[in-house]
């Protein structure tokens, strides 16, 4: 069985641009940043790295997007792969790799005050011997560990 299937999560790097296609339907079109970062093992400097994507979102769900998504904000993309090419005017060969939406989820605007972050906070319980981790409400405050964490401890 084959599977295709991209899921990413970053920012905006451009307000969607909306259009319209000749059968009277929309697609909309933008590009996301996702960036990771790590530690060089051999000379200890922080690095990180930075990937865009294209993303291509069809009907209902363009208009959604080119209403209310602006560049910076916050995105998880759910959709396939697809890989389109062309021949240019001068005969060169042409690539574009995008995302096509299946499912967008907006994050918070970029200064709208609000948790930049996708998933909710979570803390420890130190009830217990194995330790459970539970969703912390936006009223309660969040104990954070004051010793310092190994990266390289962490098990993924």
């Amino acid at each position: 069985m084959d599977t295709n299937i991209a899921i990413i999560v970053g920012r905006l790097t451009r307000d969607p641009e909306l259009k319209t296609l000749p059968n009277g339907g929309h697609v909309a079109d933008f590009s996301v940043a996702t960036g990771r970062h790590w530690k060089d093992k051999n000379t200890g400097e922080k690095r990180e790295e930075t990937d865009f994507h294209n993303v291509v979102v069809f009907g209902a769900q363009a208009d959604s997007c080119a209403q209310y998504l602006k560049k910076g904000q916050l995105v998880s993309i759910e959709g396939r792969m697809q890989t389109r090419t062309w021949e240019g005017d001068n005969g060169v060969k042409h690539y574009r790799t995008e995302i096509i939406a299946s499912n967008v989820h907006f994050g918070p605007k970029p200064n709208s005050g609000g948790n930049q972050d996708v998933q909710q906070p979570y803390r420890r319980e130190a009830k217990q011997s194995n330790p459970r981790y539970t969703t912390v409400s936006h009223e309660e405050k969040i104990e954070y560990p004051t010793e310092d964490i190994n990266i390289e401890d962490i098990p993924f």
